[in-house]
Formats: structure tokens, sequence, C-alpha cells
């Protein structure tokens, strides 16, 4: 059989072990509450979908598009960080139409990278951080992150223990899956650090706009010197409930804009052009879609934490994304975030991410995504309950 090095360089897939057992519970018509996959629920704002619907009837639109996207989307994109982070860019140089993040960042490490490089990476993340770098044959150095931890400290220790000097690093604020947030402040430093170390940096600024309790996300790109050392992308899939639509964009420094420009002009055509002129009226049009659906996972996350706590499940309140970064209860840690995460589908018919999906420092938590109703959630958390004081119960009894 032949060999295809860049597969085997990538682990079997946590996630499917969940996934596998929650499909064998529906098979049995058993009701999961799922909370294991980061997939918007709600319905793309009416007025996006009325412009797709429009565009989708002109001929012109049905033919190929370009790879780094409509001018006026570039345009709407750089509108939009003036507007929210009074940070000017050009639409020409500085931006580029993705499709969603996930692409953008697979498709420009694999523009930058060549194997042996060293890339730093989170740990625990949103695997296409680590992932996508692996891919394109570079070896991934970790930095720990979470609750407790230092970041920039474990940065610096990472870098001087690295050999050869790292290239590049990916940072994610608000961070998939820790639910850890940034500030202005920190990205300075990040951006200090990078030039002394002749780093560049990758910024996924995915939930830029899912942020509570006052606290706003920042963009890298707000940082004196930012565009000089790295870019950021941001993705239409959580703001606008437009996953399925597969829209993102990348900002920020002109060589790697160009060296991901040039990589795709390979690969793809671009994105449907009536999707983009869609997401041209999502970025430009009423913004109060945007805080609706900030406020429905603000509650969802409100009635989740509220209830976590009551039964003993003690979780402080994540101030951004869409999850719950939850520490496994310490009776149950020795079991690990796998063993876990398949206890509460059996027990209590609730599926969640286990934490080692996302790096071997996320082993002791799991990740709820906010994506089920309040209802739902309360019969989660009553679940719950039961199966977390039956199982305590049963191993008191042994």
């Amino acid at each position: 059989m032949n060999e295809f090095p860049r597969i085997q360089r990538l682990p079997p897939y946590v996630f499917a072990v969940v996934g596998e057992l929650k499909m064998q519970l529906r098979h049995q018509n058993i009701d999961v509450v799922d909370f294991s996959m980061g997939n918007p629920d709600m319905p793309t704002p009416q007025h996006i979908v009325d412009k797709l619907t429009e565009a989708a009837q002109k001929t012109p639109n049905h033919r190929y598009s370009v790879s780094r996207g409509i001018p006026n989307l570039r345009k709407a994109i750089c509108d939009w960080y003036a507007r929210k982070f009074d940070v000017d860019l050009d639409p020409d140089s500085e931006a580029i139409v993705t499709m969603g993040s996930k692409e953008g960042l697979a498709h420009l490490s694999l523009a930058m990278l060549s194997p042996g490089d060293v890339v730093l990476a989170p740990d625990p993340t949103y695997p296409i951080h680590t992932y996508a770098p692996i891919i394109a044959g570079a070896d991934v150095r970790s930095v720990p992150i979470g609750p407790g931890r230092d970041f920039f400290e474990d940065l610096c220790a990472a870098v001087r223990q690295a050999w050869p000097k790292p290239k590049l690093l990916f940072l994610c604020y608000p961070h998939n899956p820790t639910t850890e947030v940034a500030t202005p402040e920190f990205f300075q430093k990040i951006v200090d650090f990078a030039r002394e170390h002749d780093i560049r940096v990758i910024h996924d600024l995915a939930y830029a706009d899912l942020a509570f309790d006052g606290y706003q996300a920042p963009s890298f790109m707000q940082a004196k010197g930012a565009r000089d050392v790295g870019v950021e992308f941001f993705t239409l899939s959580k703001s606008y409930a437009m996953a399925g639509w597969r829209v993102g964009f990348c900002v920020g420094n002109r060589e790697m804009i160009h060296a991901l420009t040039r990589i795709k002009s390979y690969l793809d055509y671009g994105i449907f052009q009536p999707v983009q002129i869609a997401s041209t009226v999502a970025l430009n049009g009423p913004q109060d879609c945007v805080d609706e659906i900030r406020e429905i996972y603000r509650k969802r996350r409100d009635v989740l934490i509220e209830g976590l706590n009551r039964i003993g499940w003690e979780v402080p309140a994540p101030r951004a994304t869409m999850f719950v970064w939850a520490r496994i209860p310490e009776e149950f840690r020795k079991m690990g975030s796998v063993e876990f995460s398949k206890m509460l589908l059996r027990e209590a018919q609730v599926a969640v991410s286990p934490g080692l999906g996302f790096g071997s420092y996320g082993d002791e938590y799991v990740r709820f995504a906010l994506i089920e109703n309040e209802h739902r959630t309360k019969q989660a958390i009553r679940g719950m309950r039961k199966a977390l004081s039956g199982v305590t119960e049963h191993a008191d009894d042994e």
C-alpha cells in the first residue's frame, strides 16, 4: 500500500470517538442534548438571505469569481475594520477573502512554511492552528494557555527552548476552546516580541463580536506595528450565523496577504459570487442582528453556568466566545476528558467535546458549545445532575 506522509502525521480524530457514540445513541432513538460542535443553530439574518436570493437570479453572477474576493467585499471588510477598530486598511493589498477562516489559515501556512520550520501554537487550541502547519510539513511547539497560566511568559520560555528559531506564531483571542481573552496591551507586547525575534504572527479573531459583560475584544491590528509582523483572520460564521456560507477574510501584512493571494490563485476561483454579494450586505448593513445573536449566546451561557454551579460543577462564566470551558469535577478528573465525555453521553445523554481533542494540556477539561436553546440546556443540567451524583454514589458503594 502506498504511504501518504502528510496523512500519517495527522493523529486519529479524538472528537470522532464521542461522535460515534452519539450516533449510536441516536440510532436507538435516544435524545442527546448536543453541545459538542461549535455549529451555530440560529438562522442567517433575513436581509442577508434576501440579498443572496436576489443576486443568485442574475446570470452574470453564475460565472467564475476571483480567488481573492470581489472588490466590493474587500472594501466592505476594510470599512468594517475602520468602524469597529479604527484601523485603516488597503482593500487591494491588505485584505483577501477566504472560504471561511479555516481554509485561509491552512493555505497561508502552506504558502509560508517549509518542512522543518518551527511554529508556535497555543495548547489547547482550535485544531487547525496546530494541523495547518503540520500539513505544511512544519514542526509545532506547544505554548500552554488557560486558567492560571501566563501565556506571554510561557511564550518567552518556548522561544528560548526552541531550535531552530521559530518562524511563525498562531494566536486566537477570544480563545477557542479556553475562552481566554486579550487586552490591547497584550497585543502590543506580542508585536514587540515578534519584531525582536523575527517571528510572523497569525491571529484568529473568529469571536470578535461574541463578548459579554462589558468586555470588548480588541483587534491585533490595533497594536502599533502589527501589520509589519502579521495578519488577522475573521469569519462571518459566528457574528452573522453564516457558518455554512464559508466566508472569512484575512487582513494585515502585505507580504503575507500576497503569499495567500498567490497560492489561492492556483487552488480556487473564489466563493460563489452571490454569497460574496450577500456578505457585503452583512458587513455594510444594519448590525442589530449581531447584537441579537450575541444576546442569545449570553443568555445560553448564563443558563448553563448557573445550572452547572447549582449541581456542584463549579465553572466560571466566560467573558467571550460561544463556548464554556469546564474543568472536569475533581472526583472524575482521573478518567481523562475522552472517558468523561463518553460517560456524560451514556449516563446523561449530553454530548460535549473532550479537551484532549484540542491538545494535551486540555485533558482535564471539556468544552460546551452554546448551540442548544435554554430549554434544552436545562434538560441537560437535569441529566448531568443525575449522572454525576449517580456515578459518585456508585463509586462510594464500591
